[in-house]
């Protein structure tokens, strides 16, 4: 069997798990497994993230910056775009075939000692993100990693991510979402997320809204922990427009950092690198050290965020950006209008139907002169009739689209009637990765071809 193989029959039992967004309150399942392993978690250091928006591409520039100091990096996120190993980067790269199908042979027979013990006390297996969350941390022990840059899979306290020790918190800004599992308000969802807050950690955090602040500093102050805050501590201090990107300046925990490129669009891409800088600033010097100048440009302009405002077209220019709540519907609005010259944007638009879809249709309808309604390929996709009802009061002009394929067409013929005019394709992370996909199949950058 080839490697490739032997990697999608790894994947194929995972789907047969629980899915990953049937989670419950408990990292015990999933401690228990690294036991039986001998915590390979524990074998490096760990920079831990969560938050509601921001978090993976915070983390992708994190990694890229301790890459660019030397050290073997991992990187785990979820969810993925394209193909799953996606979700495991060692050394910027996703993980070979041979190296997670290796890592699931170590784990396997560990894998069904767990489930006879679970079943015995009538309980379920293990599921597809505990089971993920350890491949991870087996394939990070085995490469070696020299950190692991950690991203919660949902929440914090109870989430299977937890069972590492994070040297560095990281919490991107919190918002409402996943509120059936994380609570009702800002402060109840804060709670859930700084559970990741281990006993003399570093902290470091995002700009946060007075309750979820007040939230992380009980909880740093509880387990002994430093916490730096955004804005006192640390902050992006300028933004410019430039090609393929922008110029930011970021006072840091320990320095300075002046026109350094980025080439990640949007203010809020600037916002997520001034929090990685102070996470590195943590972890390598304690807060107290400077990053020489040569590695923070290497960091910054060699990062890449896949589904993030992510350019896959021209002629028309067509643009994929993962935005699956209103948080993250109002960063793409606002960076549409500050990053790029146009005058009218179709939105190709699917959302799931865990979603908050008429918040993701406020923030996006303003912003929006066509949208283009649709459904992501999943069992939890909302109605695209239903989408449209949403951008249709909203005062947008819509029309409704079986699949990404047709509605992406559509989009993209309606946008080469003028060269004012431009495609954002966002709603859903599914739908990210399917336009990705199409877009290399259909050569979206060779322009358009009516």
């Amino acid at each position: 069997m080839s490697d490739r193989s032997r990697a999608e029959a790894v994947y194929a039992h995972l789907l047969t798990r629980q899915g990953e967004r049937w989670v419950e309150p408990r990292v015990d399942r999933t401690a228990r497994l690294l036991e039986l392993l001998d915590d390979p978690q524990r074998t490096y250091r760990v920079v831990h993230l969560t938050g509601t928006n921001g978090k993976t591409s915070t983390a992708r520039i994190i990694e890229s910056l301790l890459r660019a100091y030397g050290l073997r990096t991992g990187l785990f996120t979820s969810p993925h775009l394209v193909r799953f190993t996606e979700r495991i980067m060692i050394d910027g790269e996703p993980i070979g075939d041979a190296a997670i199908a290796d890592a699931w042979d170590e784990i396997e027979p560990f894998v069904g000692i767990v489930d006879a013990e679970l079943e015995s006390k009538g309980d379920a297996p293990l599921t597809f993100f505990e089971l993920l969350t350890v491949l991870a941390f087996v394939a990070a022990a085995d490469a070696p990693v020299d950190v692991l840059v950690l991203e919660v899979g949902m929440g914090g306290a109870w989430d299977s991510t937890n069972t590492a020790d994070g040297d560095v918190a990281v919490f991107a800004p919190i918002d409402v979402d996943h509120v059936d599992r994380l609570g009702q308000t800002v402060a109840d969802i804060a709670a859930v997320k700084a559970g990741i807050i281990k006993k003399d950690a570093a902290v470091v955090s995002a700009r946060q809204q007075p309750a979820a602040g007040v939230v992380l500093q009980a909880a740093a102050a509880a387990k002994e922990a430093s916490l730096a805050f955004e804005g006192g501590d640390f902050a992006l201090t300028a933004q410019r427009l430039a090609v393929g990107g922008q110029l930011i300046s970021v006072r840091g925990l320990a320095g300075q950092y002046d026109d350094v490129y980025l080439p990640l669009y949007g203010a809020h891409q600037g916002q997520n690198a001034a929090l990685a800088v102070a996470a590195v600033e943590a972890l390598v010097g304690g807060g107290t050290q400077p990053i020489a100048s040569d590695i923070v440009s290497e960091g910054l302009g060699e990062v890449t965020s896949p589904g993030r405002l992510q350019l896959v077209g021209i002629e028309p220019t067509v643009l994929v950006d993962a935005a699956h709540n209103p948080h993250g519907a109002r960063a793409l609005a606002a960076a549409l209008g500050e990053s790029f010259d146009f005058d009218e944007w179709g939105v190709v638009l699917g959302v799931l139907d865990d979603k908050d879809a008429a918040g993701i249709v406020a923030e996006l309808a303003p912003a929006a002169t066509h949208v283009f309604a649709t459904a992501p390929q999943s069992d939890r996709a909302s109605d695209a009739e239903e989408v449209a009802d949403l951008a249709e009061t909203a005062g947008t002009r819509v029309t409704v689209h079986p699949d990404v394929a047709a509605a992406a067409e559509a989009a993209r013929e309606w946008a080469a009637g003028s060269a004012r005019r431009a495609v954002v394709i966002a709603g859903s992370v599914v739908l990210a990765g399917e336009a990705l996909a199409l877009a290399e199949i259909e050569d979206w950058k060779s322009g358009w071809e009516a």
